[in-house]
Parts: structure tokens; C-alpha cells; sequence
């Protein structure tokens, strides 16, 4: 499993604005490319979010860089041109522990 983690910490004034583009807008437009089969979209205290998208294939996350990353970081700089620091990193499982329910 391939993870592409975004870490954006976000001034405060532009939290909930920032959510809501990422709820309403951004993540459903990376979702609509097909390069993930899972999303998650989480806050800190500090007021830093972080999106963790998973696919078990490290050809679709180089299909979603190549086909669609640059227009989605495009548009997310014309929604906010400052205020955002922004840290990207990708992961690959190693090994993974579950209980089954």
C-alpha cells in the first residue's frame, strides 16, 4: 500500500474556509480521479490538517502526478495564495497490523 500524506498548517483565520474547500471541493475532485481507494481528512489542536490518500498501486499515484496534480495545486493556490504551509510525503507500507472484527 502506497500512502500520499499532505500536511497543511493553516493560519487561523482561514481554518474553516480551508476545511471546507478540502470537504467540499478539493478532496472530491481527487477522489473523482480514480488514483486512490481511500481518503482520510483529519485536524489537530494546533490547527494543522493532514490527508492521508492510499492505493495499493504506486502506478496510480504516479497516474494522479502525472494526469492531475498540477491543476489541483493550481486551484488550491487561486483559494489560498497565503496562509497555508504546505508538506507533502509519500510512504510505503512495509507491514500492517489489524484486528479483525
Amino acid at each position: 500500500m502506497l500512502s500520499y500524506e499532505v500536511t497543511v498548517k493553516v493560519r487561523t483565520d482561514l481554518q474553516a474556509a480551508f476545511e471546507r474547500y478540502m470537504r467540499e471541493k478539493h478532496i472530491p475532485e481527487i477522489w473523482d480521479t480514480l488514483c486512490f481507494t481511500f481518503i482520510q481528512f483529519e485536524q489537530n489542536e494546533e490547527g494543522h490538517f493532514r490527508t492521508c490518500y492510499q492505493t495499493p498501486k504506486r502506478a496510480d499515484y504516479d497516474r494522479y502526478i502525472a494526469a492531475h496534480a498540477n491543476a489541483l495545486r493550481a486551484d488550491f493556490m487561486q483559494h489560498f495564495p497565503d496562509g497555508c504551509e504546505v508538506s507533502r510525503q509519500v510512504f510505503e507500507s512495509k507491514q500492517e497490523w489489524r484486528i479483525n472484527q
